[in-house]
């Protein structure tokens, strides 16, 4: 058995050593996929005999895409690992003791991750587990191309899941964790508008059998049910489902801020910023003259995203 990790980062240098050592006990290829760090994160990882690599980002499918299909890949399992996240040493074990032992129908491992938010885990309010699929055989996975809500499927066999301690421990405060999502609003908003409007085509390999049925099973939801609805309600129901039939009201204070910020505040802001799209471009009905519209508004090259997706 041999894994290949890979790490996307962009000024990581408060994560990128937790990360990197949570791994090094099991893990024989480490490669950093850096976008433009200015601080110490590629020191760091360089210092932890980690491999650097480069390329300007456009969105975090997009990113680790290129890693899959530019990187020498030299382990027979690949790893996919955020620079806040952590693999506890349960986890790390049962990786060294179960992968060996998997049978070859066996293309991908779900982990399963908790949040840890102001130092507390949130336990409740439907935030874990969430299975995602993180582990799979080398050439067998690959990342939807999505804007956002990306996961990885496999192109065959099945999946299995582990059940150690796998978390995400942002250590950033909240001028960061709500920036990061206003930024994570905006890459939401255009993948619903290209769902309604097919402006660049969609990726529809995620499914019971490519990843985690908890995965597929929340995307039919949104998509078919919850993105139907008026933001306005929308959001507000997500919000009280969390907190009061899902127990969020458990985790605390810090839970609250939690389920509030992410569970209400953001779903509303996503449904905000498709409202000001949908409104800029009601009156255009060219589908490169939309394009060039939204590029603008939003900041990100969706006309290139366009021709790129033709090409294919």
């Amino acid at each position: 058995m041999s894994i290949t990790a890979i790490i996307l980062t962009y000024n990581e240098s408060l994560h990128i050593e937790r990360a990197i050592r949570s791994i090094l006990p099991f893990v024989s290829q480490i490669c950093v996929v850096d976008s433009g760090s200015t601080d110490s994160t590629i020191e760091v990882a360089q210092l932890l005999g980690a491999e650097i690599y480069k390329n300007r980002f456009i969105n975090q499918a997009k990113q680790f895409q290129w890693a899959l299909d530019n990187i020498e890949i030299r382990g027979n399992w690949v790893l996919r690992l955020d620079a806040d996240e952590i693999i506890e040493p349960d986890l790390a074990c049962e990786i060294e003791k179960k992968l060996p032992a998997l049978s070859n129908e066996v293309a991908g491992v779900n982990l399963l991750r908790k949040h840890i938010f102001m130092g507390r885990w949130v336990r409740y309010g439907g935030r874990y587990p969430l299975a995602m699929l993180r582990l799979f055989r080398r050439g067998m996975g690959k990342i939807e191309d999505r804007w956002m809500d990306e996961h990885i499927t496999v192109s065959e066999g099945r999946t299995v899941t582990f059940y150690g301690g796998f978390a995400d421990h942002n250590l950033n405060d909240l001028s960061y964790f709500t920036d990061k999502h206003n930024k994570y609003a905006t890459r939401e908003a255009i993948e619903i508008l290209n769902h309604g409007l097919n402006l660049f085509g969609r990726d529809e390999t995620l499914n019971a059998n490519s990843a985690s049925l908890q995965a597929s099973f929340k995307r039919i939801v949104k998509e078919r049910i919850y993105n139907r609805i008026p933001f306005t309600v929308s959001s507000t129901l997500y919000f009280v489902w969390r907190y009061i039939f899902q127990l969020g009201f458990l985790d605390g204070r810090s839970g609250l801020v939690y389920h509030f910020l992410q569970g209400w505040w953001y779903r509303f802001l996503v449904g905000a910023k498709l409202m000001e799209l949908e409104r800029a471009i009601a009156h255009l009905t060219d589908k490169q003259e939309i394009l060039r519209e939204l590029t603008r508004l939003t900041g990100h090259d969706l006309v290139a995203e366009a021709q790129r997706k033709q090409a294919e």
